[in-house]
Order: C-alpha cells, then sequence, then structure tokens
C-alpha cells in the first residue's frame, strides 16, 4: 500500500458513523450486509449511511454487489490488511520489539 492510499482509508475511517458501518461489515463476514439492514444495525438513516458507504467504498475499504434488487455491501478485508501492513510494516526497525504481544504489535 502506498502512502497516499493509507491516508484516504484512514481518512474514511475518521468519523465515528463511517467506522461504525465499516466495523459493522467486517462482523458480518464474507455474506455482506445490505443498507437497510445496516442502517437499522447502526441506528442511522439510510440516505446519511449511503453517503458514508460511498466514502468507504471510494477508499477501498468496501465494495458492493448487486443481488437482484438489492446492493450487498463487504468489508474488503485485502484492503484492511493492507492498511494494517502498512502501518505495522516498519515496527521496532528490525530491531528486539520491546512490545508485548498485548500491545497487539503483529511483528512481536
Amino acid at each position: 500500500m502506498e502512502e497516499n492510499d493509507a491516508v484516504l482509508a484512514l481518512a474514511a475511517l475518521a468519523h465515528p458513523q463511517r467506522l461504525r458501518a465499516f466495523r459493522a461489515l467486517v462482523v458480518a463476514g464474507p455474506q455482506g450486509l445490505v443498507p437497510s439492514v445496516l442502517a437499522e444495525q447502526l441506528g442511522m438513516a439510510r440516505n446519511a449511511l449511503s453517503f458514508h458507504l460511498k466514502e468507504l467504498a471510494h477508499a477501498g475499504l468496501v465494495h458492493s454487489e448487486q443481488h437482484g434488487r438489492n446492493l450487498i455491501y463487504r468489508a474488503n478485508y485485502d484492503r484492511m490488511n493492507g492498511l494494517l501492513g502498512y502501518l505495522t510494516e516498519h515496527c521496532c526497525q528490525g530491531s528486539e520489539c520491546e512490545i508485548t504481544t498485548s500491545d497487539a504489535c503483529p511483528a512481536c
């Protein structure tokens, strides 16, 4: 992942409602969710959710698929893992990691 891609993804997640929507899609797994169900789960108006889903899609964090009359939104796990990898790529700069595994450093 390039720096600009990371900034775009982090900016998309830097809003409470978008972060909640993304996390809900991660929890939903590969089957994803239709917007009406997601809006109900989050207690969010559908038009507001639509705006936030577009921002997440623009950042590549979610994608949608037409299924009949419905759109199904899914988290893009490859992009999510790419962002996590980018953030931890140089963890401890190759030296012995002083962060414990409880601190969630994947390099440890």
